[in-house]
């Protein structure tokens, strides 16, 4: 199962971004989406699981919810925009995977055995962080995450 990660795409879908996500069977949105038209495009390459950011005040945003646990291929994934807030301990919850956004800096990490994955920005370039997504790659033994860098 391959399962695709996107964050703060700020109202801009990139093609890049929906190329590199596709063939995915499912995709996780953490937040700063800026438009329902991103979550559409982003249903017509799989099913697609999205939470708000913290620029996601507008009307359209208000059916989406601040955090979601969401079970992909026996995995529980815990999403949320700002991994500053989290209320609670992921080993503790038994989590496999906590997706964050927010900080626009891609990042992979593990602890206590949960899988921390930022896939970074796929919006509006900030600074001279790199555009990119996420692919996590589930199987029977293992979850293998990537960062994908999109060049614009």
């Amino acid at each position: 199962m391959r399962i695709g990660l996107i964050s703060d795409t700020h109202g801009l879908l990139r093609p890049q971004a929906m190329k590199q996500l596709a063939g995915t069977d499912h995709i996780i949105h953490a937040g700063d989406i800026g438009g329902p038209e991103v979550v559409e495009g982003l249903r017509r390459i799989a099913p697609t699981t999205a939470i708000r950011g913290n620029i996601d005040v507008a009307e359209w945003s208000k059916g989406y919810p601040d955090t979601e646990l969401v079970v992909l291929g026996g995995r529980a994934f815990y999403v949320l925009h700002n991994l500053k807030e989290i209320r609670l301990d992921p080993a503790a919850c038994r989590l496999d995977v906590v997706v964050s956004g927010h900080s626009h800096r891609p990042k992979i990490e593990t602890k206590n055995g949960v899988l921390y994955v930022n896939p970074g920005s796929a919006g509006p370039r900030r600074f001279k962080l790199p555009i990119a997504v996420a692919i996590l790659a589930l199987s029977d033994r293992a979850i293998l995450p990537r960062i994908l860098e999109i060049t614009p």
